[in-house]
């Protein structure tokens, strides 16, 4: 499960289980405050990370539930099996943000994704970076395709407890006219929806401002790089998998009748007012846990409190860690983006987040003051619905459209690589612009494909995978 890196060894808990769970997180929580008020939280220079979900396909272009044997064939750490069958998560190790340090990202990246594409041919199979894979039926999504691990076995049943036995019901009408709707009883939906995930780490005296402003960007950065507008062959949002996310666990927080239901999949309650803490804290407070397991970890390691975190898929979340010399650390872990359509292109779009993030956070003035989070909340949810043709109500107080919008703020992301040290990233902003001018964005494209193939799902599958493998980046594509 996304960010979940505990092992679980059992899939039921006990009463007291979440007693003791929950007395594990207060402890915690209490000692990241205090770390935070000595100043002890990390203050190490800029470091950017990824995590990237992917797909194993047929030669017919079907999702192949193998994840098991290709896992066991690469033997790297570093690639690792995820919800579905079908799917694999790679890790790339963190560079720092400044020099050559996010070409040395894209380096290790390309290293792996070759490895992954070598041991998939190996076993007659394709990997596949892409939101949502355009040959997904439902009945695939059965927990015939759960991935055998006992983590994966205790978060179904926690959800399902926490839903009282009810199915997960998916509803998702598409601006074109049509609509999705299924029900569920488990949480296979999610396996469903692919990402790619910018991990970015500033000195902690800088975070809140870093989150605030990764909020304020989201919906933009969501519009510029949007890829999935097909499930089970319907032709849904631009971005189908934040909707599709959004309701695959169908849990919340209790109605306690002074604060308003929260889901634990979603854009969070707002910005943080004083520090990155006050999210944590909301976590202790208002989520139940869902994973009560006993860690044997000391206190300090704060593990208890982040795999609680772990277990709330807030699309912008604020992530603890530790430096390789055992310091605290926070980070953000930007989680709006699709997997996909090509490294360079995924490369690109953490070259623009890192950069745009950066440079909102330096404003004299707190973007955040100027722009309402629940305007930010309303934006994320138009770019998730129309990508490129958007409009968005940006800092300025005025409505933009996506693209005009966006070709400015790569100027801007471009300045914030520049301040960060990391001014030869900017050509990866090249990509982008390249894509804008072409007035065409992944969702567009896949459309396109959608028709000119008669609407066969398998061929539009492996027409994605064939170009994904010649390096042509998506505004090259034909």
């Amino acid at each position: 499960m996304r960010s979940m890196g505990q092992d679980v060894d059992r899939a039921r808990f006990a009463h007291q289980d979440f007693d003791r769970f929950t007395r594990c997180l207060r402890e915690e929580l209490g000692l990241l405050h205090a770390l935070d008020e000595r100043g002890a939280l990390s203050a190490h220079a800029p470091m950017a990370g990824l995590e990237l979900e992917a797909w194993l396909i047929d030669a017919q272009g079907r999702p192949a539930p193998r994840n098991a044997e290709f896992i066991e064939r690469i033997a790297r750490p570093e690639v690792v099996t995820e919800l579905g069958r079908f799917n694999i998560e790679l890790n790339v190790p963190p560079q720092p943000v400044a020099g050559d340090g996010l070409a040395r990202l894209a380096q290790d990246l390309e290293v792996t994704w070759s490895r992954c594409r070598e041991v998939a041919a190996s076993l007659g199979l394709q990997v596949v970076a892409t939101g949502i894979l355009p040959s997904l039926r439902d009945a695939d999504l059965t927990l015939a395709n759960l991935s055998d691990r006992t983590r994966y076995r205790a978060l179904n049943r926690q959800v399902l407890r926490q839903r009282q036995g009810r199915p997960i019901r998916l509803d998702i009408d598409g601006p074109g006219g049509d609509r999705l709707h299924c029900e569920h009883r488990d949480v296979m939906l999610e396996s469903a929806a692919t990402s790619f995930q910018v991990h970015l780490q500033v000195p902690a005296a800088q975070m809140l401002r870093h989150y605030n402003a990764a909020i304020v960007a989201s919906a933009p950065l969501l519009a510029l790089a949007a890829n999935s507008p097909l499930l089970f062959g319907h032709v849904l949002w631009a971005e189908t998998r934040i909707p599709l996310f959004e309701q695959a666990l169908g849990v919340a927080t209790r109605v306690d009748g002074v604060h308003p239901a929260l889901s634990r999949v979603g854009f969070g309650s707002g910005y943080a007012g004083y520090s990155l803490l006050e999210v944590f804290r909301e976590n202790v407070e208002r989520f139940e846990p869902m994973l009560p397991l006993a860690l044997g970890e000391a206190p300090a390691r704060l593990a208890h409190l982040r795999l609680h975190n772990g277990t709330i898929w807030r699309w912008n979340r604020p992530v603890l860690g530790f430096d390789e010399d055992g310091t605290p650390h926070l980070r953000l872990e930007h989680r709006p983006l699709p997997a996909g359509p090509t490294l360079p292109d995924m490369m690109a779009h953490l070259a623009c987040t890192i950069g745009l993030v950066h440079a909102l956070a330096s404003e004299a003035v707190p973007p955040e003051s100027r722009l309402g989070f629940d305007t930010a909340a309303r934006n994320f949810q138009a770019a998730a619905r129309h990508g490129l043709d958007a409009r968005l109500r940006w800092t300025d107080g005025r409505e933009h459209a996506a693209t005009p919008l966006l070709r400015r703020l790569l100027r801007q992301a471009g300045d914030g690589l520049a301040d960060l040290g990391a001014p030869a990233a900017r050509t990866w902003l090249g990509l982008l612009d390249a894509r804008l001018r072409r007035g065409l964005g992944g969702e567009g494209w896949l459309r396109e494909r959608l028709a000119a193939r008669g609407g066969e799902l398998a061929a539009v599958t492996l027409d994605i995978a064939a170009l994904q493998a010649s390096g042509a980046p998506l505004h090259a594509w034909r």
